[in-house]
């Protein structure tokens, strides 16, 4: 199926062999629990079960969770949930919030959220066989012994606890990732922003909407799997940690997002926001249109190593930037290090020190 243009920003293809071969190792704790439906409302209530806003919306149907809570009454088989377990000891829901929810709907005798009205639909059992004894009922119409039953009914749950390294706790991201696979499986950045959720969320997204960055981009419309936020924390990484990057790109970014988690990161997100406002400004009045589109797509070596630069020097931009950021991509090794090899080390150590030179220097 062909992109739709509107959906997604064309970026020149970065060689995925760089990727390759490096993987992220962690030493993770997977212990299973069995949790009775009563218990696991109960959790929810307490706000010791919480769904990240990294996952979409409840979108069940009446009918499918209808089947759901059929399906404990009956003492059918129930596909697990998997909990990944924070540094606060909370269940946040890697895989399984229709079923959580639909079972905390029914209990509350309510489907799904409020409307705009602040109205909430009955929960009745719907969409079930004609034969069902339990078809049309609420929770409240159930026996005494149905409602105990359901309530004893028990959900098993695949608790995930990373245990070390200790400092670069990135492993939700990947678990996430691997069991995000159903329907539309969301984009790196999506499964980021709450993984790593923190002021530098906000932050990030306050920058997308910049108007020069826009211009920038060439693209005014927001990318709906959020890879310009992408874009707006590689810059970021790279004027913050560039010297320390070490490839995957990916996990890079991860460890950016989780540097910010915490609230005393706040004030360097938002430093950040402002002096990418003035970069953005200055690479407007100065280059030309959609400068980063060295041959054709938007080129993100180039970008990131260009912007990351001018943001630790902000204070610096120079005046004649059309003439030294023709210079630079004119220079056949800075040329180099945003077309080939773009996630190696040296490459990208090159490409930030060329950008220094011919901007900055």
């Amino acid at each position: 199926m062909p992109k739709n243009v509107d959906d997604e920003i064309e970026v020149e293809e970065e060689a995925e062999e760089e990727e390759l071969g490096t993987h992220v190792e962690f030493d993770i704790a997977t212990y299973p629990s069995d949790l009775t439906l009563s218990v696991i409302h109960d959790m929810w209530m307490d706000k010791d079960i919480t769904i990240p806003s990294f996952q979409r919306n409840f979108v069940w149907n009446i009918k499918q969770s209808s089947l759901l809570i059929e399906s404990f009454l009956l003492g059918l088989p129930v596909p697990q949930v998997f909990f990944y377990i924070d540094s606060e000891n909370k269940n946040l829901v890697i895989d399984g919030q229709q079923r959580i929810m639909s079972v905390v709907y029914f209990f509350e005798g309510y489907f799904g959220p409020e409307n705009m009205q602040g109205r909430r639909a009955v929960f009745r059992l719907s969409g079930l066989s004609e034969g069902s004894p339990y078809a049309g009922k609420k929770f409240s119409d159930l026996t005494t012994q149905e409602q105990r039953k359901l309530k004893g009914a028990v959900l098993r749950a695949v608790n995930i606890k990373q245990l070390a390294p200790a400092n670069q706790s990135t492993s939700m991201f990947h678990i996430f990732e691997r069991l995000n696979t159903g329907g539309t499986p969301l984009k790196a950045q999506e499964i980021r922003n709450c993984v790593f959720h923190g002021a530098l969320v906000d932050s990030l997204h306050e920058a997308n909407e910049d108007a020069d960055w826009r211009t920038i981009l060439g693209r005014k419309p927001l990318d709906r799997h959020q890879r310009d936020v992408e874009m707006i924390l590689r810059i970021f990484a790279m004027s913050e940690r560039g010297s320390e990057y070490e490839k995957p790109m990916k996990e890079f970014l991860n460890q950016q997002m989780r540097n910010h988690i915490k609230g005393k990161s706040a004030a360097k997100g938002e430093k950040f926001v402002e002096r990418f406002g003035e970069v953005t400004a200055a690479i407007v009045a100065q280059l030309d249109p959609k400068p980063f589109h060295v041959r054709g797509p938007l080129n993100l070596a180039a970008m990131d190593s260009v912007m990351a630069v001018l943001i630790r020097n902000s204070a610096k931009i120079p005046k004649d930037l059309k003439t030294r950021y023709a210079k630079l991509v004119a220079d056949d090794d800075y040329r180099k290090a945003i077309f080939f090899n773009t996630s190696d080390p040296k490459e990208v150590e090159e490409r930030l020190k060329l950008a220094h030179k011919h901007l900055i220097s």
